[in-house]
């Protein structure tokens, strides 16, 4: 049996690679896969967690985190795509086409 503490440690150690992802990083799908990589270092706590006591709301809350991910993922690459169409650059620094 895997001890809950190297769960956690892969866990924090996931979840500090994804915000590095998303603070360092400009380039729009790299931030995205940096989010899901925090979220899924979420889920992995999550079941750690629930495993550890014995208890099936940390799955079940892990299988509800990646349904909204699936979603998030969905409606992130649409508005990508459309992006891309308009202006032809997936930068952060460049993309002005939202602001008013």
């Amino acid at each position: 049996m895997v001890p809950l503490w190297w769960s956690i440690v892969l866990g924090v150690a996931l979840f500090v690679i994804g915000a590095g992802g998303v603070l360092l990083r400009r380039n729009i799908l790299v931030v995205l896969m940096s989010l899901e990589l925090l979220l899924n270092s979420v889920n992995i706590n999550f079941i750690a967690f629930g495993h550890y006591y014995a208890d099936s709301r940390g799955q079940i809350f892990a299988i509800f985190v990646i349904a909204i991910t699936a979603a998030e993922v969905a409606v992130a690459l649409g508005i990508l795509v459309a992006l891309v169409r308009n202006k032809s650059t997936l930068r952060a620094d460049d993309v002005t086409l939202l602001k008013g």
